[in-house]
């Protein structure tokens, strides 16, 4: 399928979606919708009514525009006054509330005066979640090349190496490849730059990210990550990162240690892979996500690990797997409350992790596909703990 046939049948599956929930149509702010949808990310403005064609009103760049963009109308973003008429009887209207700034609301407001704006926030990223063959393809490309750099770690780890030089160098090999390095998220307040490498104690910094681990980082204005801590011989090295390719996401981790590892860590990590095992071997459709997280914590809990599992405790993550596409943080979330079965083409995230106080952090994650079979690895490098 053409890149352009691919953002036909998008639209064509949101204007279904419209039409079911009788809204005369959608508007989308938010560049990276915008970039699902017509394949670029200027910036701009999409139009898309329930019946037609789209209009993608740009504000910079039109030229880039008009060369990415697969849809056909595209005009400069007009005067204020001029706005409403291009949707003269469209009273319906649907925003992406989840993205939308109160200022941008009433905006919009100003302009569309008397219309009805009603939240299509899970309607879009539902209709995201499930990724067409076109999109697996990118998927299986990005996690490719992140497991070539992951086999590459044992050239250049060192004891006495700080976490930063690890995170440098593997950062490098990584854009070397062509990743993109943005690392897109949805939710308000959450960052990341690529991804983190945290040895020891040292990571166990609590911190803003809603993830099992989160690092010292540089400074208190980047409080994660990689810091100048020096990794140690003996301590886990955990290696968390992204690999982007035409704005897809893979993520993905890999253990690593400079000469034996602790008894208990290996431990943690060989529950890890058990849990991780059993969650890809029910990645069905159908199945629901968080009888998966369900089912992972009380695997943690027999184990004895239940109060170190995804967080140190206290700062416990509550979820074992998210979403990944064009964002990290897609649809669906295996966790607690998160009641919706799961679809073939979704792409999650399984990330069973453990933060021990005393001695670090361990685990694994890997990015898989839902299907009718299990989850398809989509990135395909063994799991095993590297000694190096």
């Amino acid at each position: 399928m053409t890149l352009k046939n691919e953002c036909s049948a998008r639209i064509l599956r949101l204007q279904e979606s419209l039409q079911q929930q009788e809204l005369d149509g959608a508007l989308f702010t938010y560049p990276i919708d915008i970039y699902y949808f017509t394949a670029t990310r200027q910036n701009s403005t999409l139009w898309v009514p329930a019946h037609g064609e789209p209009l993608l009103l740009v504000r910079k760049s039109l030229a880039r525009a008009k060369e990415e963009a697969h849809v056909a109308d595209i005009r400069s973003f007009p005067r204020s006054k001029d706005f409403a008429r291009l949707f003269s009887g469209q009273q319906k209207i649907g925003l992406t509330f989840d993205v939308l700034s109160v200022q941008l609301f009433n905006y919009y407001g100003k302009l569309l005066p008397e219309r009805n704006f009603a939240d299509i926030s899970a309607l879009n990223r539902d209709l995201r979640s499930v990724k067409s063959a076109w999109e697996l393809e990118r998927l299986r490309h990005a996690g490719s090349q992140l497991c070539e750099v992951f086999a590459e770690v044992p050239e250049f780890l060192r004891p006495g190496m700080r976490e930063v030089d690890l995170a440098a160098e593997f950062e490098a090999r990584l854009r070397k490849r062509g990743s993109e390095g943005y690392v897109r998220m949805r939710a308000y307040n959450q960052e990341l730059f690529m991804g983190i490498v945290v040895s020891g104690c040292s990571a166990n910094s609590a911190g803003f990210f809603d993830g099992a681990v989160t690092g010292r980082g540089m400074s208190d204005a980047a409080p994660h990550g990689a810091s100048a801590a020096v990794i140690k011989a003996g301590q886990p090295i955990l290696v968390d990162y992204t690999a982007i390719y035409d704005g897809y996401i893979v993520d993905s981790t890999r253990m690593f240690v400079c000469g034996e590892l602790n008894e208990k860590l290996q431990h943690a990590f060989d529950v890890a892979l058990r849990i991780q095992a059993a969650v890809v071997e029910r990645l069905k459709p159908g199945i629901i996500c968080s009888e998966l997280f369900a089912m992972a914590a009380q695997m943690a809990d027999d184990a004895g690990l239940g109060d170190y599992f995804m967080g140190q405790p206290g700062e416990n993550a509550k979820f074992v797997g998210h979403g990944v596409g064009l964002e990290l943080d897609e649809m669906p979330i295996l966790a607690q409350g998160f009641d919706q079965p799961l679809v073939a083409g979704q792409t999650i995230a399984i990330e069973p992790k453990f933060a021990f106080p005393d001695l670090g952090p361990i685990g694994i994650e890997n990015t898989f596909a839902v299907t009718e079979s299990g989850g398809e690895k989509l990135s395909p490098l063994s799991d095993e703990l590297v000694s190096v």
